[in-house]
C-alpha cells in the first residue's frame, strides 16, 4: 500500500468496524460470481472482510495482500484459514491469476489510478472480476482541512511531505478506461450517513484512516495540537447533534467489471 511511512492502529481503525464494513458488503453483493478458485483480498488490512471472502467462497484460496506489517499481523491471527502477503499495489503480481480482485477502501491509497487499474485487470483469470471501493472524499473537509492545517502552524516543516490518500478520477475518466477492458461493468456512487458516537467523533473517524500518516509524522506534543487544530477546523462542518451524536456524510466509488 503507498502510504508513507503510517503505522496503522488496527485498534483504532476497528473503533468503527461496523460502519467500516458496511460498504464492504454492499460491494461484494455484486459480485458476479457463484463460484471461484483464487480470490485476493487487495488492501486486506486487519481481515476483516477476508474472513466474509472465505465464507462467499469456501472452497476458494484466499489471499490477502496489505502493506502494512501492523494490519496484516492483526489479519494473520483472526483469519488463519486465509493467507498473507505485504507488497505494493503497484507493483503486487499474484502466482496465478485470480478469479476475483477485491479491494475495498484501499487503491485510493495509490496513485497513478490510470496505470494501475488497466494492470490489475490485466491479471485476471478469464472471466475474473475486478471488484473495488474507494472513499471519494478528496474535496470534502474531513480530507481538505488535513492539508490545510497541516500547511499552517509549527507542525509544517514535518508534514510537507506527509503520505495521504489521493484524489480520485472523475467517474467518466474511469468509465472511458474500464468499458473497453471489460465485458461487463457496473458503477455507481453512494453516500452513507453514519452516525457517530462521543466527543471528537469524526476526527476520531480520520485518526484511524486518512488522518494517520499526518499524525505519525510528528511527536506527542505537535501530534496533539495538530490534531486539536483540525478537529477546530471541522467543528463548523460537522456539528455535534442534540442527543450527542455527530453525522459524518461519506461518499463512496463502487467499480465491478467482469472480463470475457
Amino acid at each position: 500500500m503507498a502510504i508513507t511511512a503510517a503505522s496503522w492502529d488496527p485498534a483504532q481503525y476497528l473503533r468503527f468496524a461496523g460502519e467500516r464494513l458496511r460498504p464492504a458488503i454492499d460491494l461484494m453483493g455484486r459480485v458476479p460470481l457463484a463460484t471461484a478458485a483464487r480470490v485476493v483480498d487487495l488492501g486486506c488490512g486487519t481481515g476483516n472482510v477476508t474472513a466474509i471472502l472465505r465464507e462467499r467462497f469456501p472452497d476458494a484460496d484466499v489471499l490477502g495482500v496489505d502493506g502494512s506489517d501492523d494490519m496484516l499481523a492483526k489479519a494473520r491471527a483472526s483469519v488463519p484459514g486465509a493467507t498473507f502477503e505485504a507488497a505494493d499495489f503497484g507493483t503486487w503480481t499474484p502466482a496465478t491469476p485470480p478469479d476475483l480482485i477485491y479491494s475495498n477502501a484501499a487503491l485510493h491509497w495509490s496513485g497513478d489510478h490510470e496505470t494501475l487499474f488497466p494492470r490489475l485487470v490485466s491479471l485476471l483469470a478469464p472471466g475474473g472480476v475486478l471488484a473495488v471501493q474507494m472513499p471519494a472524499m478528496h474535496n470534502e473537509p474531513l480530507r481538505a482541512l488535513q492539508n490545510e492545517v497541516a500547511a499552517k502552524g509549527p507542525w509544517a516543516p514535518l508534514l510537507a511531505d506527509a503520505g495521504f490518500a489521493r484524489g480520485l478520477l472523475s467517474v467518466g475518466e474511469y468509465y472511458d478506461m474500464l468499458r473497453p477492458r471489460f465485458a461487463e461493468l457496473d458503477m455507481w456512487e453512494t453516500i452513507y450517513l453514519h452516525v457517530l458516537q462521543g466527543p471528537d467523533a469524526v476526527t476520531e473517524w480520520a485518526a484511524g484512516s486518512s488522518l494517520r500518516p499526518f499524525l505519525d509524522k510528528l511527536p506527542p506534543g505537535l501530534r496533539e495540537e495538530y490534531r486539536a487544530a483540525y478537529s477546530a477546523a471541522l467543528a463548523p462542518h460537522y456539528p455535534r447533534r442534540k442527543d450527542g451524536t455527530t453525522l459524518l456524510p461519506f461518499r463512496r466509488l463502487f467499480i465491478v467489471g467482469r472480463v470475457a
